[in-house]
């Protein structure tokens, strides 16, 4: 069987090559992976700002600077996984029903394989297709969102799929286990009382940012696994979780928010749970600070998620 591992950085510079997640080699051979890096270069579902069509380019190339041990959780990632950078699933910009057909189409080859995707958004209206696809494969799934917005609102100027809408559709749809999902890290300005209450009504945790920084961090972490128990886990993480002072560059950024240490460690306190899919979505690069501030933060985020599936594999 063949194994698949980042080119190896002390014997080529981490400038030279092709821009793939990690120095990857990029192919699509899904039956020697065991973990794809998958681009969704969609933007058309955002609401305010444009721009996360660029999110993966910029998040692989941020990943350059990342090494295969990862310390803090004691794994060699690819001494248990085989992992490529699969490329970009196709998308229809200015057709988001279009794109959702495509990018479903995409990641369901890639479940279907038994190989677990990590994708790079792209605005989060991508995650609908992403669950169809996961779900197509293995049933409905816990949910963890790290996000500072819901995206349960009904519709945004009439329309029903968007990335404000895009986890109400995945419950109604049957997508989802709610008794499973949690949503955390809600705050900012909203448009009426009750609007993360609709979470609640569609039977999801939510925790907002507020009621994080009350419990702290470990219980919160408690809380998310006690939620999830045994059940498959898809894994969405919106970079606007975090502060702007860290992730400025994003759609719709919400102060008050966490910092990029503290997000490591929330995404690190999933160890051993069944992650069957995950993404890492609004990234805008042109809204970016100084050295790619967001998309560091963001490829690191995809490193730790692609841990968690080196974790799982290796039964630690």
């Amino acid at each position: 069987m063949t194994r698949y591992e980042p080119a190896n950085s002390l014997e080529t510079p981490r400038f030279s090559g092709v821009r793939t997640f990690m120095r990857l080699p990029n192919n699509r051979d899904l039956p020697n992976a065991a973990a794809a890096i998958v681009g969704a270069p969609f933007d058309t579902g955002a609401s305010f700002r444009a721009g996360a069509r660029f999110g993966p380019e910029s998040i692989r190339s941020a990943s350059h600077l990342l090494r295969p041990y990862n310390p803090s959780q004691d794994v060699s990632i690819f001494e248990h996984l085989s992992v490529i950078d699969y490329g970009d699933v196709t998308v229809v910009p200015g057709f988001i029903e279009e794109s959702y057909a495509e990018i479903e189409k995409g990641l369901a080859e890639i479940h279907q394989a038994s190989v677990v995707p990590i994708v790079l958004g792209g605005d989060h209206s991508i995650a609908l297709p992403e669950l169809r696809a996961a779900a197509e494969t293995h049933g409905p799934l816990a949910l963890v969102q790290f996000d500072s917005h819901a995206d349960t609102w009904d519709a945004y100027f009439g329309k029903k799929y968007n990335h404000g809408t895009v986890f109400k559709r995945a419950v109604e749809e049957g997508l989802l286990r709610p008794e499973h999902s949690i949503q955390v890290g809600m705050r900012g300005s909203l448009y009426d009382a009750g609007d993360l209450e609709e979470s609640r009504r569609l039977g999801l945790e939510l925790l907002t940012t507020d009621d994080v920084r009350g419990i702290g961090v470990p219980a919160t972490i408690e809380r998310i696994r006690d939620r999830v128990g045994d059940a498959k886990l898809y894994v969405s993480f919106d970079v606007d979780f975090v502060d702007p002072a860290y992730a400025p560059g994003t759609g719709t950024p919400e102060i008050g928010g966490f910092t990029s240490r503290e997000a490591q460690v929330f995404v690190r306190g999933l160890r051993g749970l069944d992650i069957v899919g995950c993404d890492v979505v609004e990234v805008y690069p042109q809204y970016d600070g100084p050295g790619q501030v967001t998309s560091l933060m963001a490829a690191n985020i995809a490193y730790e998620l692609l841990t968690l599936v080196a974790v799982r594999r290796s039964g630690a």
